[in-house]
Protein backbone atom coordinates (compact mmCIF):
# COMPACT_ATOMS: atom_id res chain seq x y z
CA UNK A 1 0.00 0.00 0.00
CA UNK A 2 1.20 3.32 -0.77
CA UNK A 3 1.16 6.67 1.07
CA UNK A 4 -0.70 9.89 0.08
CA UNK A 5 2.30 11.68 -0.31
CA UNK A 6 4.21 8.86 -2.42
CA UNK A 7 1.15 9.04 -4.46
CA UNK A 8 0.81 12.56 -5.24
CA UNK A 9 5.10 11.86 -5.71
CA UNK A 10 3.69 9.19 -8.39
CA UNK A 11 1.42 11.72 -10.35
CA UNK A 12 4.10 13.89 -10.82
CA UNK A 13 6.39 11.35 -12.52
CA UNK A 14 3.12 10.63 -14.73
CA UNK A 15 2.71 13.94 -16.16
CA UNK A 16 5.75 13.65 -18.06
CA UNK A 17 4.90 9.57 -19.46
CA UNK A 18 3.20 9.08 -22.73
CA UNK A 19 -0.03 7.22 -22.76
CA UNK A 20 0.39 3.24 -23.81
CA UNK A 21 -2.49 1.17 -22.68
CA UNK A 22 -5.90 1.87 -24.40
CA UNK A 23 -8.93 -0.04 -24.08
CA UNK A 24 -11.15 -0.54 -26.65
CA UNK A 25 -14.42 -1.95 -27.60
CA UNK A 26 -13.11 -5.26 -27.00
CA UNK A 27 -12.63 -4.48 -23.17
CA UNK A 28 -9.63 -5.90 -21.12
CA UNK A 29 -8.62 -8.63 -22.90
CA UNK A 30 -5.51 -11.32 -21.91
CA UNK A 31 -3.12 -9.10 -24.67
CA UNK A 32 -4.35 -6.01 -22.92
CA UNK A 33 -3.16 -7.53 -19.30
CA UNK A 34 0.07 -8.84 -20.56
CA UNK A 35 1.22 -5.96 -22.01
CA UNK A 36 0.27 -4.24 -19.17
CA UNK A 37 2.20 -6.27 -16.91
CA UNK A 38 5.35 -6.08 -19.46
CA UNK A 39 5.09 -2.54 -19.15
CA UNK A 40 4.95 -2.36 -15.02
CA UNK A 41 8.17 -4.60 -14.59
CA UNK A 42 10.16 -2.55 -17.45
CA UNK A 43 8.10 1.13 -16.15
CA UNK A 44 7.09 0.27 -12.73
CA UNK A 45 4.60 3.44 -13.62
CA UNK A 46 2.31 3.31 -16.97
CA UNK A 47 -0.62 5.58 -18.28
CA UNK A 48 -3.47 4.34 -19.53
CA UNK A 49 -7.12 5.36 -21.13
CA UNK A 50 -10.50 3.90 -21.81
CA UNK A 51 -11.30 5.16 -25.38
CA UNK A 52 -14.58 6.35 -26.22
CA UNK A 53 -16.53 3.42 -27.96
CA UNK A 54 -14.99 1.22 -24.45
CA UNK A 55 -17.68 -0.47 -22.69
CA UNK A 56 -15.89 -0.13 -19.44
CA UNK A 57 -15.36 3.22 -17.43
CA UNK A 58 -11.48 4.16 -16.34
CA UNK A 59 -12.39 2.95 -12.98
CA UNK A 60 -13.94 -0.03 -13.75
CA UNK A 61 -10.83 -0.68 -16.33
CA UNK A 62 -8.12 0.31 -13.62
CA UNK A 63 -9.62 -1.53 -11.40
CA UNK A 64 -9.70 -4.91 -13.04
CA UNK A 65 -6.10 -4.26 -14.43
CA UNK A 66 -4.75 -3.26 -11.39
CA UNK A 67 -5.94 -7.14 -9.74
CA UNK A 68 -4.63 -8.78 -13.19
CA UNK A 69 -0.97 -7.43 -12.53
CA UNK A 70 -1.10 -7.10 -8.98
CA UNK A 71 -0.67 -3.11 -9.24
CA UNK A 72 -1.45 0.14 -7.05
CA UNK A 73 -3.99 2.63 -8.49
CA UNK A 74 -2.54 5.72 -8.04
CA UNK A 75 -5.30 7.92 -10.04
CA UNK A 76 -8.06 8.36 -12.19
CA UNK A 77 -9.19 10.88 -13.97
CA UNK A 78 -11.68 10.92 -16.67
CA UNK A 79 -10.88 8.63 -19.15
CA UNK A 80 -7.01 7.97 -18.16
CA UNK A 81 -5.41 6.07 -15.17
CA UNK A 82 -2.68 5.61 -13.55
CA UNK A 83 -0.92 2.06 -12.24
CA UNK A 84 2.42 1.74 -10.43
CA UNK A 85 4.34 -1.86 -9.12
CA UNK A 86 7.78 -2.07 -8.11
CA UNK A 87 9.79 -3.96 -9.81
CA UNK A 88 12.30 -6.56 -8.70
CA UNK A 89 14.72 -4.00 -8.95
CA UNK A 90 13.06 -0.58 -8.23
CA UNK A 91 14.09 2.32 -10.67
CA UNK A 92 11.86 4.40 -9.00
CA UNK A 93 12.52 5.29 -5.25
CA UNK A 94 9.36 6.73 -3.15
CA UNK A 95 9.78 9.59 -0.85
Amino acid sequence: MITTKQRAFLRGRANTIDTIIHIGKAGITENIIRQTCDALESREIVKGKCLENSLLSAREAVQTLAEACHAEIVQTIGGKFVLYRPAKEPKIVLP
